[in-house]
C-alpha cells in the first residue's frame, strides 16, 4: 500500500489511497529531515510554476548544494538579486552569441557535419554513440561560453564531461541523500559522496584553467563570448559590495551551463537514435519526409522545420516519452504558498514530477505508448500540446530551450538524412533508463549505415498515414 502525506496548515494529514496507479496532485515526504512536497499532474504543476511562478522560483538550501557551489553560480543560486543578475547575463549571452544570430545556425550545421563524418568512420559497424553525441552537443555550448569548440579527441575535455556525467548520477545516490540528512558524513573517508566531491574539485580546476586561457586577449566591453561578458560585469561591479559577480561564481556558472547544455540534449539524441532503430517504420517515415524537403541533397536548415511536421512530432514524443529530466531540478518556496487549499511553508523543497505531467491521462491518451502521431492533426500538421513541459515552466524554466530545439532538429535531421540506424544482428538494447538526475539510455551499440537517398521531385510531400 502506498502512503502519501498532504499538508494542511501546520498539520500533516496522512492519506492511504486504494491504489498507487493514479498520482495524487500534491503530497509531502520527509527526506532525511528535509520537508519535501511533490507536485503531480499538469494542472497542479501549472498552478504552481506558472500562476505562482515567483513563489516557486527558489532553490532548496541543501548541504550538497552548499558544498558544491556555495549556493552561487546560476543553476543552484537562491532566488533573488544574484540569480536575476546571473540569469539576465546568461540569457543575453545565449541570444547574442548563439541562437539570436544567423551565423550561429551555420556553426551548428558545421558541428553536425563533424558529427556525421565521425560516425561515417565506423563504416556501418557497431559503435556506442554516447561519446560522439556528447562531444558534438557540448561543442555548441562551448561556442557560446568560450567562443571555441573542442576536438573529439581532446582527452582533457572528454574527461571533464565524463566527470560531469558521473556527478549527475552521484547527486541522487543514496550517499548524496545521506549527506543532505547528515552533513557530518563529509568527514567519513569512504562513500560515493567523496567521489562526487573529488570530481567537482577536478572539474573546478579544469574550468579555472579554461577560463584563464579563453579570456586571454580580452578587450573590455568588446566581449567575444560568455566568459568575456561575465568578466566585464565583474569589473563594472567591483566597487559594489552587494554584487553577486565573482570569479568563483563565474566558474560555477560556466560548469552549470556546460552540463545543462550538454546532458539533456545529448540524452534526447541518444534516445532518438535508440528509438529510430527500435521502430524502423517510424524511421522510414522520417527518411521520407527529410528526403522530400531536402530533395537536392542539401543540408537541413532551421527554415525546414515547419516543412517537417513528422520529424517535429517524433522529437516531441521522445522528449515526452523518455522524460529526460523526470523530476525537474528541485525547487523551494520563496514564501508561504497556497495550493489546492493547502499551505506549503516558506523554504519547503518542491519536486515537480514532470513524469506525471507527460503521462497525465487527462491530457494524453494511451500515454504509455510511443506514438509520434499524437503531435499531428488529421491533416498531418504539427500541433503543440498543452501538457508538454520538458523544459519546465515559470521563472526557472530552461534558459537554453531555444538553443536545445535548434540543436535537436539540426543534429537529428542531418543524422537521418545520411544514415539508416539499426541494431547489430541479434541484439536489441534495453529501453530501461539509467537512473540519475536525468534519465539516459544504458550503453548500447548501434550501426549507422550510409543511405542511398531516395530523392523525390522537389515540392513533393511524403504520404502521411
Amino acid at each position: 500500500m502506498c502512503r502519501a502525506e498532504r499538508l494542511c496548515g501546520t498539520e500533516t494529514v496522512f492519506i492511504y489511497p486504494p491504489s498507487c496507479s493514479k498520482f495524487l496532485e500534491i503530497f509531502s515526504l520527509d527526506l532525511g529531515g528535509i520537508l519535501t512536497v511533490v507536485l503531480n499532474g499538469y494542472d497542479c504543476v501549472r498552478e504552481c510554476l506558472y500562476h505562482q511562478s515567483e513563489v516557486f522560483a527558489d532553490r532548496p538550501s541543501l548541504p550538497l548544494f552548499k558544498k558544491m557551489t556555495k549556493m552561487g553560480g546560476l543553476l543552484n543560486c537562491k532566488y533573488g538579486k544574484g540569480w536575476i543578475e546571473h540569469r539576465k547575463l546568461a540569457c543575453n549571452s545565449f541570444r547574442y552569441f548563439g541562437s539570436g544570430r544567423r551565423l550561429f545556425e551555420r556553426k551548428i550545421s558545421e558541428e553536425c557535419m563533424f558529427f556525421v563524418d565521425a560516425i561515417d568512420k565506423h563504416k556501418g559497424k557497431p559503435f556506442n554513440p554516447k561519446h560522439l553525441v556528447t562531444n558534438a552537443v557540448s561543442n555548441i555550448t562551448n561556442l557560446i561560453i568560450f567562443g571555441q569548440r573542442f576536438t573529439y579527441d581532446d582527452r582533457n575535455f572528454q574527461h571533464m564531461i565524463e566527470l560531469f556525467s558521473e556527478n549527475v548520477e552521484l547527486a541522487v545516490s543514496g550517499w548524496a541523500l545521506l549527506y543532505n540528512a547528515f552533513p557530518w558524513i563529509e568527514y567519513v573517508p569512504f562513500g560515493k559522496h567523496q567521489k562526487l566531491f573529488r570530481n567537482a574539485a577536478e572539474v573546478f580546476d579544469f574550468l579555472l584553467q579554461a577560463v584563464k586561457g579563453f579570456s586571454q586577449g580580452r578587450v573590455p566591453h568588446v566581449p567575444r563570448h560568455y566568459v568575456d561578458a561575465y568578466l566585464d560585469e565583474l569589473e563594472q561591479n567591483a566597487a559594489d559590495p552587494g554584487s553577486s559577480f565573482s570569479y568563483d561564481n563565474l566558474i560555477y556558472s560556466v560548469g552549470e551551463l556546460i552540463i545543462a547544455g550538454t546532458e539533456t540534449t545529448t540524452n534526447t539524441l541518444r534516445w532518438a537514435m535508440l528509438y529510430m532503430a527500435l521502430y524502423p517504420n517510424i524511421q522510414e517515415r522520417v527518411h521520407r519526409e527529410i528526403d522530400s524537403v531536402l530533395c537536392t541533397g542539401r543540408a537541413p536548415t532551421l527554415e525546414d522545420k515547419q516543412k517537417m511536421p513528422y520529424v517535429e512530432a517524433v522529437l516531441h514524443e521522445i522528449l515526452r516519452f523518455c522524460n529526460i529530466v523526470p523530476l525537474g531540478i528541485f525547487r523551494a518556496t520563496s514564501q508561504d504558498a497556497k495550493v489546492n487549499g493547502y499551505t506549503i511553508p516558506k523554504g519547503t523543497m518542491v519536486i515537480t514530477n514532470l513524469y506525471s505531467v507527460h503521462f497525465d491521462e487527462k491530457y494524453w491518451s494511451d500515454p504509455g505508448v510511443f506514438l509520434p502521431q499524437r503531435f499531428l492533426d488529421s491533416n498531418g500538421n504539427f500541433v503543440k500540446r498543452e501538457a508538454f513541459l520538458p523544459f519546465s515552466l515559470g521563472r526557472r524554466h530552461c534558459l537554453g530551450e531555444q538553443l536545445a530545439r535548434m540543436e535537436m532538429f539540426l543534429f537529428f535531421t542531418t543524422l537521418l538524412q545520411r544514415f539508416h540506424l539499426q541494431f547489430p544482428r541479434g541484439i536489441v538494447p534495453t529501453v530501461t533508463p539509467k537512473l540519475g538526475m536525468t534519465l539516459q539510455p544504458k550503453p548500447y551499440s548501434i550501426c549507422a549505415v550510409r543511405r542511398q537517398q531516395k530523392v523525390p521531385s522537389c515540392g513533393d510531400t511524403p504520404h502521411h498515414k
